[in-house]
């Protein structure tokens, strides 16, 4: 008895000690019984200090991200007063697209921490690829006309995701091969089955990817070829085929061919 109550302090303490004796009686039973119970509660105590970490990351990226514009915003707003009329103009468009650009990139982290925190529920139905294509085209028609590019879709198959997500998640891939490409170029989409998954393949036009930019492609805020991004759209999908248990596997391209990014659905 008093050899369990020094290990059941220790439990207490932060110790792993292993009281289970593996004997037959009561006593044995109720060894294996605290035993189990300080493993539980250790699992849940590792798990509550990595959820902390997880927010406290999240955190310090919000704050990092926010703080830039925020800073340019007050310079505009106190130069707006005295600014001539054209320039409080353009005082007030730069604050406009700051606030933007704030909104899309506090919603997208709040997307990725619900999504790391298995805090979505995923709805997979069949959908063809036509339709995940035409619900993404609003998102970037206006820099397909700027740029001059198209979209394009070779074999259109039949895929179980969640609807709603694989847009968000197909979205950011297709902008992405926007950005590799370059004006009056491709994005060709191709997508098919086969034993082991489903697929949706997004292939750029551009000159493809040095293994230095494969391996920051899918960190945040590492990987941001436009002025206007946060590099986060890359991991955002990432995290969206996981959560659906797929993934995606990059083809870096050259000599010539773009990449391809392959959104893999598994069966």
């Amino acid at each position: 008895m008093e050899q369990l109550s020094a290990a059941v302090k220790g439990y207490q303490n932060g110790q792993n000690t292993d009281i289970r004796d593996n004997k037959e009686g009561s006593f044995s039973i109720l060894k294996n019984d605290i035993y189990a119970f300080a493993q539980s509660q250790s699992e849940q105590l590792t798990q509550a200090e990595a959820e902390r970490d997880i927010l406290a990351e999240y955190m310090a990226d919000i704050s990092h991200q926010l703080k830039t514009p925020i800073t340019s915003m007050m310079i505009m707003m106190d130069l707006l007063e005295d600014a001539e009329p054209e320039k409080q103009q353009e005082f007030i468009q730069n604050i406009k697209f700051s606030l933007t650009k704030m909104e899309w990139l506090i919603g997208a982290l709040l997307k990725m921490a619900k999504l790391d925190a298995k805090a979505i529920t995923f709805a997979p139905q069949k959908v063809k690829v036509s339709e995940l294509i035409q619900e993404v085209m609003p998102s970037i028609e206006i820099l397909l006309d700027v740029n001059n590019q198209s979209v394009i879709l070779e074999q259109d198959v039949e895929i179980c995701c969640d609807k709603k997500w694989t847009i968000e998640a197909l979205t950011n891939i297709v902008k992405n091969a926007m950005e590799h490409s370059p004006k009056e170029g491709t994005i060709t989409i191709d997508s098919g089955v086969n034993p082991m998954y489903e697929w949706i393949a997004v292939t750029d036009s551009g000159s493809g990817l040095m293994k230095e930019q494969y391996a920051e492609i899918f960190k945040r805020f590492e990987n941001s070829t436009n002025e206007n991004g946060f590099g986060i759209g890359m991991p955002l999908a990432l995290s969206i085929m996981k959560g659906q248990n797929g993934d995606i596997d990059v083809e870096c391209g050259g000599n010539g061919k773009g990449a391809t990014f392959l959104l893999k659905f598994f069966k």
